[in-house]
């Protein structure tokens, strides 16, 4: 869009160069009115806009005016504008106003009618950051558009909004700013969303497993967010974001195993600081994987390893424990997602309660029976609390679940069993995709540039400051 290109007097024209402007987004909505036998156009961004006040302040003035005047004195606005710039009219619309256009008239009039109650906007309940903002998405699709356009005032975002579901017909929109995205993995998007035909779509977890690769990994390969602030940073990286109504969840994609390990505090602190909690939350997903299994392996067939002082102190715990460690590990591992459902389900004042006393009561008691060895009490703790490092919830859980089947190889093969099942474990994460990208990208395949906001925070310094 040319900064300096002026509207016309013709409202076809202006209203196609506004459309042009937007890319076609589908949340622009037109309302045909006549203001003193003069045909005119209203023009507002759905998401953004307060309609009961656009029909209060401006459609109804507008059409109860019998007298020659101009329509800044009819309507009710505290504030408006005119201008005859296409760029200060986009711009406008992106702000949360409305805009009228009059036959003949080659200015437009802005007026300011940005809704949406910040006071039903709260903190996101499952990703707690220190700094950066505190507001999350909404089960209300028009707000969650809202917060994201409040975050990025780019004329090239576009919406694309689907209706999925023949028996609940609900609203669904694709997000992407089309300067950016990447146009394969968006295509593939779109014709998976296209190609969905079910009766019931209720939420935002149904659609994800419908359209991703995968279905039967444990890894996710579309990420799930509650924060504005993150969905709006992988808009600027070029991804695509799917906005079910009824969710307070949004869907990223295309996405890597990296970015799960990603948070927006390593954004808002140092370097240094951002890429060191970044290397041990990736760190985390090997101790929550491995750590069960390396437990059974080195009790089972790899004691030399342990210095002697902790080889007889594990030795003297476990002399009279009655089961082996496999199922000493698989009860405990079981025990602890047992304490974890119940304390998600009930409410938070008695969840915690049951979560501290539950666990102290029960790891104590099964200790002092000879049922479990402390150590192995220490190792699913410290697996529990790797799992639950991940930002995002999905990505722990699968951390957890892929623990049993990696046990169960350090059981029969100690240390080789480990390396065969974590070997199988690799090769799979390289072949999983998602929407065409690869999983482990920029590991698999490698690129040294792609690696800089991965494994590290990076980010570039600007270098047009003034020197002083």
């Amino acid at each position: 869009m040319s900064p300096s290109k002026k509207l016309s007097k013709k409202i076809e024209e202006n209203l196609e160069a506004i459309r042009s402007a937007v890319y076609e987004t589908e949340d622009l909505k037109t309302r045909d009115l006549i203001f003193l036998d003069k045909p005119c156009k209203l023009l507002f961004i759905d998401s953004l806009v307060d309609k009961k006040q656009i029909e209060r302040n401006i459609i109804e003035p507008l059409l109860e005016c019998k007298q020659e005047t101009g329509p800044e004195s009819v309507i009710k606005n505290a504030e408006y504008s005119r201008t005859t710039d296409l760029e200060v009219t986009v711009n406008g619309l992106l702000e949360g106003s409305c805009a009228l256009l009059s036959e003949g008239v080659h200015s437009v009039l802005l007026m300011p009618v940005g809704a949406v109650d910040s006071k039903s906007i709260s903190e996101p309940e499952n990703e707690h950051i220190i700094k950066g903002s505190h507001d999350g998405f909404l089960e209300n699709i028009d707000k969650n558009l809202f917060l994201i356009r409040r975050r990025v005032k780019n004329p090239s975002l576009r919406i694309k909004n689907y209706t999925l579901g023949s028996k609940t017909n609900t609203k669904a929109s694709i997000v992407y700013i089309e300067e950016l995205v990447d146009h394969g993995p968006l295509d593939v998007l779109m014709k998976r969303i296209e190609a969905v035909n079910v009766g019931e779509l209720q939420s935002a977890g149904e659609l994800e497993e419908l359209i991703e690769d995968n279905s039967y990994s444990v890894f996710p390969q579309i990420l799930s967010t509650e924060r504005p602030d993150r969905a709006a940073s992988y808009l600027l990286e070029g991804k695509s974001l799917v906005i079910v109504d009824g969710t307070p969840h949004v869907l990223v994609s295309p996405i890597t195993f990296f970015s799960f390990y990603q948070s927006p505090d390593d954004y808002n602190s140092r370097w240094i600081i951002g890429s060191f909690f970044r290397l041990i939350r990736i760190f985390s997903f090997l101790v929550a994987i491995c750590l069960p299994a390396i437990y059974i392996a080195v009790v089972s067939f790899h004691s030399e390893v342990l210095p002697i002082g902790i080889q007889y102190a594990i030795r003297v715990q476990i002399e009279y424990v009655p089961l082996p460690p496999f199922f000493e590990a698989i009860a405990m591992q079981l025990v602890l997602e047992l304490l974890k459902e119940a304390a998600i389900r009930l409410p938070s004042p008695i969840a915690q309660t049951i979560g501290i006393v539950g666990g102290l009561v029960i790891g104590t008691a099964i200790v002092e029976a000879g049922f479990v060895s402390n150590t192995m009490i220490v190792v699913v703790a410290l697996t529990a609390i790797a799992s639950f490092v991940a930002p995002v919830n999905q990505m722990g859980t699968g951390a957890r679940i892929m623990a049993f089947p990696i046990m169960l190889a350090a059981t029969f093969f100690g240390f080789l069993g480990i390396v065969l099942a974590l070997s199988v474990l690799l090769i799979h994460l390289c072949r999983l995709e998602s929407f065409g990208k690869p999983y482990l990208e920029p590991l698999a395949p490698l690129h040294f540039k792609g690696m800089k906001d991965s494994l590290i925070k990076f980010k570039k310094r600007n270098n047009t400051l003034k020197q002083t």
